[in-house]
């Protein structure tokens, strides 16, 4: 199949999967009503950055992942242990700080893109989810592992996960005067979100017990 349309593919997905509100997407939100657009948009391109090491990794391994759901449960295991430490930073810890500090303290926009890699490098849900849908693509005939493919749909993902960032930076820029969007509901909106996702991770697990 032609390389564009292997791009698109991998954006449309991306974009798909990085819709619903979540940590790097509301956190990227935070980030720019805080501290500027500008910093919002270098946190969004560490969280690509390791989105797109995500996904070439899930492209690589799509077939050993699938013959192999054990290593998809570990992976779900550690993301509910660091999902609920993260809700519980947002919800508690977060919130009672906030009130200490007099004046935020502007991080640089390296250490921002520092923070993008960090917090997407903890979110492992890309990786069985990217081999999921390039397993599925391949199914269709759509995608094959030759290496320009792979790359085409790799660079896909991560301008569709980059899109749908932005997406959620401009939306909450143009609505920054609103009530919910002051930085105790934002923590709040993070950690309800991580917590959520906690749960059904959770249930997931117990499900397949």
């Amino acid at each position: 199949m032609n390389i564009t349309v292997i791009f698109f593919l991998g954006l449309i997905i991306a974009l798909v999967g990085v819709i619903p509100p979540g940590l790097l997407n509301m956190t990227a939100a935070k980030i720019s009503l805080k501290e500027g657009h500008g910093r919002g948009i270098v946190f969004s391109i560490g969280v690509c950055v390791i989105v797109a090491l995500q996904t070439y990794i899930a492209s690589i391994f799509a077939s050993y992942l699938s013959n192999h759901p054990e290593v998809v449960d570990i992976l779900q295991r550690v993301a509910f242990v660091i999902f609920v430490l993260i809700t519980i930073y947002f919800l508690f810890v977060a919130k009672a700080t906030t009130k200490q500090q007099i004046e935020p303290k502007i991080r640089s926009k390296k250490s921002r893109f520092f923070h993008g890699l960090f917090l997407s490098s903890i979110n492992v849900f890309p990786i069985p989810y990217q081999a999921y849908m390039t397993i599925t693509l391949a199914s269709f005939g759509w995608l094959n592992f030759e290496q320009i493919n792979i790359l085409s749909y790799v660079a896909g993902a991560s301008s569709g996960t980059f899109v749908m960032l932005y997406m959620y930076i401009f939306f909450f820029d143009k609505i920054k005067e609103k009530k919910f969007t002051s930085q105790k509901n934002m923590n709040f909106i993070i950690g309800g979100i991580t917590g959520v996702i906690s749960i059904v991770t959770l249930i997931n697990i117990i499900k397949e017990l």
